[in-house]
């Protein structure tokens, strides 16, 4: 197995060196003068900065063959620009998503590219006995990337629930029932390896800002629903986390002081009447039935059931007054809409649209919502990228 020392550091000394490569990251290939237009600094500071990553490997440069991603207007005369762009293989890194039912692991490259992704179920919840897990699939991930020949610089964790990324503490996790558990000493103690832990959410919010539907966006969100009802906030290009850590959880924005009881000690948040959970209360309520999951409350909407179609037409109201509500606060450009849940969009895409309009107020309607069903290994990738941002910001 690969030694798990992690001693090398990007390059990359000053927030303006960090802010650089990641512009490259998500942006490139791209030449040093569209290099400076997207970061907003001067040709200088590009050049001072690229050149040690240059000679370091991070960066490497290449001709302008003009089928790059970039979106410069290049000259029609001349010698052809010189194209530079993070090379993935330098570096790997794993990431972790954690579930109240299995772990799902992925080993990447420095451009957060999935080489590998396995799926391993939990025996029990104990933080000891997932940790157990956990340290097992990193190990086999750790194996696997011997045949790379390349280190892996880190290993990102992202767990639902109140998390303190800055000290790595899970504060509260309800699909997992921790409080107060110290995942990244924990992690790295086992693993050797340097560790992140945050949110899932902001940690798929990160993936998406660099990589998918947020790419080039200043201010967007993440909305996740399935088990739970999440969202990652990005406000003025920065992933938001709040003072305390718990910024953007519409999931316990009250939607109807009325309704059902929540986990958190409130009534009618979103949670409590969109969450997976909630939906299977309320046919069970309503119908006076039994229901084996959403699985099957889903194939009952879907065959007429009536109360199941409330249910689920419920849940998209809460959801689009949860969504209107980010987009009065923030006025984001964009709201992506992901989760397992989207399983079941067809049952309350409607009725999100219908409450979104009603409650969204003035130009914040104008918001350009949309799906993006992801799989909990674009989950994994965002713990990942949770582990690539801190390698490219850590000090040397």
């Amino acid at each position: 197995m690969s030694s798990p020392a992690a001693t090398e550091t990007l390059p990359a000394a000053t927030p303006a060196a960090a802010h650089i490569f990641t512009t490259v990251l998500s942006h490139g290939p791209l030449t040093r003068l569209e290099v400076a237009r997207r970061a907003g600094l001067s040709a200088a500071a590009v050049t001072k900065a690229v050149r040690p990553l240059i000679e370091s490997g991070y960066l490497v440069e290449e001709a302008d063959t003009g089928a790059g991603a970039h979106t410069e207007v290049r000259p029609a005369l001349g010698r052809p620009a010189t194209l530079v762009r993070v090379d993935g293989g330098r570096a790997l890194f794993i990431g972790v998503k954690l579930t109240g039912d299995e772990i799902i692991g992925v080993l990447t490259d420095l451009c957060c590219r999935i080489l590998l992704a396995r799926r391993v179920p939990l025996a029990g919840r104990d933080p000891e006995a997932v940790l157990a897990t956990a340290a097992d699939l990193v190990r086999e991930l750790l194996t696997e990337a011997d045949g790379y020949g390349v280190r892996v610089a880190g290993l990102g964790i992202a767990v639902a629930g109140d998390v303190d990324r800055a000290e790595g503490v899970v504060r509260y996790s309800p699909f997992l029932e921790w409080r107060d558990v110290p995942l990244a000493g924990l992690a790295a103690a086992v693993t050797g390896l340097p560790v992140t832990v945050d949110n899932d959410v902001r940690a798929l919010t990160v993936a998406e800002q660099w990589f998918g539907a947020g790419v080039g966006l200043s201010d967007f969100a993440v909305v996740t629903v399935g088990a739970g009802i999440g969202c990652g906030l990005v406000v003025h290009g920065r992933v938001v986390a709040g003072a305390h850590g718990v910024a953007g959880e519409i999931g316990h924005v009250t939607v109807d002081p009325n309704g059902p009881p929540c986990h958190c000690g409130n009534r009618g948040c979103v949670e409590a009447i969109a969450a997976d959970a909630a939906i299977l209360a309320r046919i069970r309520e309503t119908g006076g039935t039994e229901v084996a999951g959403t699985a099957e409350a889903v194939d009952r909407a879907r065959h007429g059931d009536t109360d199941a179609r409330e249910a689920y037409a419920r849940a998209g109201e809460a959801i689009g007054r949860g969504i209107a509500t980010v987009a009065n606060l923030l006025g984001p450009a964009r709201v992506i809409i992901s989760g397992e849940g989207l399983a079941a969009y067809d049952l309350f895409a409607e009725q999100i649209r219908e409450a979104f309009t009603a409650a969204a107020f003035g130009s914040a309607a104008q918001c350009d919502v949309r799906t993006r069903p992801l799989p909990f290994e674009e989950w994994a990738r965002g713990a990942a990228a949770t582990a690539i941002q801190c390698f490219i910001t850590a000090p040397n």
